[in-house]
């Protein structure tokens, strides 16, 4: 395809031309004939590494400054803008060949997603799902990367979805993807709000920047209708938007509520009232926030076409979402449960949760990320004292930081309120030490990685899962 082509209709200025035959964001991989794309990023600026593409035979290059490199360049005033739309064009445009339902908030993504897509499949709908845990599509399993991937990444997983069939696209939108513009050709069909609460605020400089990116997905021309947690405050900001939408909650009054007919550590049984149309389902997931998980699908199903029985059958499909307050095993009678829970809010929700269908000691067991929101850690560290029998502080994902210092700042919102906690870097260690307090009747959750299978330390991703340890060192302390 020719350079020119794909650049039509963008704002920028062009000079030269060349046949593109693939796209690169990675210098170091960068291939004959391909475009690459520069954009001043986080921590690099990928303008350093045009020379480099180039010699390793890019035709052409986007670009926010000129260049002094001797081939075809289009000079943009926002790269990352330029790429997505480039993308969408090489790739033949996959989004307008199918529908999409985006689904944003701090918490609940995935497994309002899992919701979704088992309703839509109930209604004989080829669909495909991108989110945290990866890409399934046609019976393909896609290793997870980015909550949204890259643009170029993003496109080309679009369109194989279209060649595989796929008719509703069911994604995550995470507030990054909307900040950089990763979405931006996706006219969504349907978008989903769950909450907003702190995070990713290493990234963005407050909980107003945070929430500012997540409300674009609902602005009119980026979505066609809207399905908002009345719950949460932050929906007053997104109704004001004057998109057509549809609002569900369970304590504040709503189009479509739920009512909670039974909970257990296994799930709940619950009446669901769509505007008006009833529908009886059982979950196999616990807790309360996730009956609004279960809501917010159910309403976003129904504007998709799903009837009650559809919505009830897909909704008690979903057995397990991994890592997401997910039952892995039990130990000298006592409940384990791994789970996503990375902010103070989720693991407050999932705490609550485990705490009221607890009969014997609550025990917790999570750390935090290093080089990510360091002011969450006192919060967490003080929600886990508030609700907790017993608290291991240990490691997440470290990354770049010192383990024990990130564990030092838990520890010290956690003795304002308790000091029955026990301090253990190796995660590993931290877990057999936490199975082996566990006595009848007890609930342990492992808080945090949810259904990651590595660990990050020091810039090296090391095979690492939570729900595969605790199976394994349940078989070995049998």
């Amino acid at each position: 395809m020719k350079f020119s082509m794909l650049c039509e209709n963008l704002q920028g200025k062009l000079f030269g031309d060349a046949e593109i035959g693939g796209l690169c964001t990675d210098s170091r991989v960068a291939g004959e004939g391909e475009l690459f794309f520069c954009f001043r990023g986080t921590h690099t600026d990928a303008h350093d590494f045009a020379a480099e593409a180039y010699e390793r035979g890019a035709a052409a290059i986007v670009c926010e400054k000129k260049l002094p490199l001797p081939c075809a360049q289009f000079v943009v005033p926002d790269g990352r803008e330029a790429m997505a739309q480039i993308a969408a064009a090489f790739y033949a445009h996959p989004e307008r060949r199918m529908k999409f339902i985006g689904v944003t908030g701090t918490n609940g993504k995935t497994t309002t997603c899992h919701f979704i897509r088992a309703i839509l499949e109930e209604c004989g709908k080829q669909t495909g799902l991108i989110g945290t845990l990866g890409a399934s599509f046609a019976g393909r399993e896609i290793a997870p990367d980015l909550t949204t991937p890259d643009p170029v990444s993003l496109f080309s997983l679009l369109d194989e979805m279209s060649g595989a069939g796929v008719e509703i696209v069911v994604m995550e939108v995470s507030a990054h993807a909307l900040a950089l513009g990763k979405v931006s050709p996706i006219l969504f069909d349907c978008a989903v709000f769950t909450n907003l609460t702190r995070d990713h605020l290493d990234f963005f400089p407050d909980l107003a920047a945070y929430g500012a990116a997540k409300k674009t997905l609902f602005l009119p021309g980026r979505c066609k209708f809207a399905v908002l947690n009345a719950d949460d405050p932050f929906t007053g900001e997104l109704l004001a938007l004057g998109t057509p939408h549809v609002t569900y909650g369970i304590e504040t009054p709503a189009d479509a509520f739920a009512i909670i007919e039974k909970e257990t550590l296994s799930g709940s049984e619950v009446i669901l009232n769509l505007s008006d149309e009833l529908c009886g389902a059982r979950l196999s997931l616990t807790g309360r926030h996730n009956v609004q998980n279960a809501l917010a699908a159910a309403c976003a199903a129904r504007w998709m076409g799903a009837g009650a029985e559809e919505i009830s059958e897909g909704l008690q499909s979903v057995e397990r979402v991994a890592g997401r307050l997910e039952r892995v095993g039990e130990f000298h009678g006592a409940q384990v449960f791994v789970d996503f829970a990375h902010t103070p809010d989720g693991l407050e929700k999932s705490l609550s949760c485990l705490k009221e269908r607890c009969k014997g000691r609550l025990i917790a067991l999570f750390g935090c990320g290093g080089n990510r929101d360091e002011g969450k850690r006192k919060i967490m560290g003080e929600t886990a004292a508030k609700l907790c029998d017993f608290c291991v502080i240990t490691s997440d994902n470290p990354r770049f930081e010192e383990p024990c210092a990130i564990i030092s700042e838990i520890e010290e919102g956690f003795l304002r309120y308790s000091g029955e906690y026990a301090a253990i870097e190796e995660r590993d260690k931290a877990i057999e030490y936490a199975l082996k307090l566990l006595k009848e009747g007890d609930v342990l959750l492992v808080a945090g990685k949810g259904g990651e299978t590595y660990q990050e330390i020091m810039g090296i991703k090391y095979d690492f899962n939570d729900k595969d340890l605790i199976v394994k060192l349940i078989g070995k302390l049998s």
